[in-house]
This record gives C-alpha cells, sequence and structure tokens, in this order.
C-alpha cells in the first residue's frame, strides 16, 4: 500500500490532522489500537478562554476560540452527511468498555458535536471575588457579572459568582467514535498497536510492514515520551481523573467551577466532575483519595442528591513550557510530531492540525512557539 502520510493516533490531533489533509487531497492511513480510555476520549471536552486564579485570558485564545468554533461546526457537517452511526456511541456518553458491546445500526442525524455552555465560576473565598471583579473592570472581553439565577436551592452560594461567556463543550466522544467509523468504511485506519521496530526509515520515503508514505506523524499522545525520535523533549506528563455522576436536578445549560471542582454536562442527568492534575503518579488507575476527596467536596457544593456512576482516569500529554510540540524533526524530514496539547487540547488541536498540514503540503511556516525546531540542539542528542 502507498499512501502520502501515515499518523500514529486517532485522538482530536490524529483525528483533525487526517481530516485536513484529506481535505488537501492528500492520501493517509492511522495506526490506532482503539482504548476505551485515552485522554481524548475521556475529556470534559471544554474550551474555556480564562484561566487560573487571577481569571487571565489563555494563550492565543482570541484566535483559537472562532477557530475551533468553525472546526468542530464543519466535522459536525461531514459527521451528519457521511456517517451512519451507532446510537449509543452518539448518546450514551458513558466512557465504559459495556459501551462497545452495541451493534445497533440506526442513524442519528443532526449531530452538533460543539455547543456553547458557560461556565458559572463560584468564588470560593472573598479574595477570589474581589480578583474577579477587579479583572471585570480591567478587561471584560469574556468576564460577565453574576446573574439573579435561582440557584441557592442547588448549589451552595457562600461569595457569589460570575459568568464566562462564551465557553464551548466539545463531545470529543461523538468525533472520535464518527470519525473512527468513517475511516474504517474508507480503508484509513489499522487497528492495531503501533510497532516502531517494523518502521524504516528511507531518505525520501518511509516504510511499515507493507505502507509506504512520504512521511510519519506521530499523534500518540502521553505514549509520545517514550517515542524514540522525541523523548527528549521536554514533555510534562499529568495525571486526570474525573468521576461521572447522576442526579435530577442540576441544570445541563451551563458548566459550574468552584475551585478545583468542575461540573460538567455530558448527557441527560450525567455530569463528569473533575479533574485533578497529578505530576507523580505510579499507574494510571483511579484512586481511592480522589474518589472520596471529590464526594466530599460534592456533598459540600451541591444541595441536590447525586449518585457516583463510574471513576476513571487518563494521562495527559502536556509540555513544561505548556505549549505543543507541532511540526517536523529538525534532522529526519520524513518523521512529524502533532502532540503535547496537555489540558488545553479541544482549543489547539484543530488549530496546530491546521497549521501542520498546511506545512507538510504548502511549506506554510509554523508559530515558532509551537515548532518542535525550537528544540533542534535537544531532539539532536543521541
Amino acid at each position: 500500500m502507498i499512501v502520502d502520510y501515515i499518523i500514529i493516533g486517532q485522538g482530536l490531533c490524529g483525528t483533525f490532522l487526517s481530516w485536513y489533509l484529506n481535505q488537501y487531497n492528500k492520501t493517509c492511513i492511522i495506526i490506532d489500537e482503539d482504548k476505551p480510555f485515552t485522554a481524548s476520549k475521556v475529556s470534559s471536552g471544554i474550551i474555556n478562554p480564562i484561566t487560573g486564579r487571577r481569571f487571565v485570558k489563555t494563550w492565543m485564545i482570541d484566535e483559537l476560540l472562532p477557530f475551533a468554533n468553525k472546526a468542530y461546526t464543519e466535522i459536525s457537517e461531514l459527521i451528519n452527511k457521511s456517517i451512519s452511526c451507532y446510537p449509543e456511541l452518539i448518546e450514551g456518553y458513558l466512557p465504559t468498555v459495556e459501551m462497545t458491546k452495541y451493534k445497533h445500526n440506526k442513524p442519528i442525524q443532526n449531530i452538533n458535536c460543539i455547543e456553547q455552555k458557560n461556565v458559572i465560576h463560584f468564588f470560593s473565598n472573598k479574595e477570589s471575588q474581589n480578583i474577579f471583579y477587579n479583572r471585570l473592570q480591567e478587561d471584560p472581553q469574556y468576564l460577565m457579572p453574576s446573574h439573579p439565577f435561582h440557584l441557592g436551592e442547588l448549589v451552595e452560594v457562600n461569595y457569589g459568582y460570575g459568568e464566562i461567556n462564551p465557553c464551548y463543550l466539545v463531545n470529543t466522544r461523538s468525533i472520535l467514535n464518527n470519525y473512527r467509523k468513517k475511516l474504517i468504511d474508507e480503508n484509513q485506519l489499522l487497528n492495531e498497536q503501533f510497532n516502531m521496530d517494523a518502521l524504516q526509515i528511507h531518505s525520501n520515503s518511509i516504510t511499515y510492514k507493507d505502507i509506504t508514505a512520504e512521511k510519519i506523524i506521530f499523534c500518540d499522545g502521553a505514549s509520545g515520551a517514550n517515542n524514540p525520535f522525541f523523548k527528549n523533549l521536554p514533555y510534562a506528563l499529568n495525571k486526570g481523573q474525573f468521576l461521572l455522576i447522576k442526579t435530577e436536578g442540576l441544570p445541563d445549560n451551563y458548566i459550574f467551577k468552584k475551585s478545583t471542582l468542575t461540573i460538567v454536562p455530558w448527557e441527560k442527568n450525567i455530569y463528569w466532575v473533575g479533574t485533578s492534575y497529578e505530576w507523580n503518579f505510579d499507574n494510571t488507575d483511579p484512586t481511592k483519595s480522589f474518589r472520596e476527596k471529590t464526594i466530599a467536596q460534592l456533598k459540600e457544593f451541591l444541595n441536590v442528591p447525586f449518585e457516583v456512576i463510574d471513576h476513571q482516569a487518563a494521562i495527559r500529554s502536556a509540555t513544561l513550557e505548556r505549549r505543543p510540540f507541532v511540526g517536523l524533526h529538525p534532522s529526519i524530514s520524513t518523521i512529524g510530531i502533532l502532540n503535547g496539547m496537555g489540558t488545553k487540547g479541544c482549543s489547539l488541536a484543530p488549530y496546530f492540525a491546521h497549521q501542520l498540514a498546511k506545512h507538510v503540503c504548502f511549506r506554510k511556516e509554523i508559530m515558532p512557539e509551537a515548532n518542535v525546531n525550537r528544540f533542534k540542539n535537544v531532539l539532536d542528542r543521541k
């Protein structure tokens, strides 16, 4: 088999890179082992323009926000046009192994992979409240004062709340599951674990088993930290955990946030609750300590009953400088990378997949802050 590009990994990075390359009439094959729990699949899906305790704008958000909205809207249209999907994989957001057992073929129409769901940020103390309103005076672009919601019966409102607007919620599970089906239907996916030993590098091409391609691009998430071509990059892997809870009391048109607790509507009466940022961890398993701590926070915050129905964890591919790795290896032009999106993957992945696609197809420049060539000296070390 001869293709233009081999892509390793079908998370958000691999999915969007494949999509953009196809738009430029390039042929691709994605190699990806279907795992139920990856960072992309269990992500909350939030695109939030504001970050941190100081309520500052996230990096490049003025450019990323409209780009992401457009990209997810367009991929929703692609799904609606071309895919007959398994309804449980669309409507049932629960990321459990049981979901893979369903084989119904009833098509779902008018799937929307992105919705505006603003964040209601509850202040945990007077200082947090003051910081928010000071930032509101300095730069009100994404901040709004509190609305006269009747939330007191649902949650504990001790110091008030403000709104971050606009925020978006991306249905990553819908995108990945349906795009995977499209790839399978078009013979563009190998459902297997990539074997580095089977890769051969040539001067102007690469071969993997019986596949020959112009380039191979690694979109392999946390596994990239062990990739022999890119292992010297300053990765900062961290572990995130979340609960899924069932409750009939909360509205589903907003995302609730208080301190480290974030409550995200996933489907009717089901909410994603997380997340942790664990820099030191021995394995990828969910922990009892996270579960107990998060349940305690929920009981303190919510005035409605809830039931925990799932608890999962995944490893994020973050970087020390909080900037992604995008581009071709500075010494091996047939090998590329699109990785290191961290907690901002939903906003960063489409944008930088587009940049990389234009770079390899038309030699367009990659943003210097993201271009992996900035680590040339590090990558050239043996």
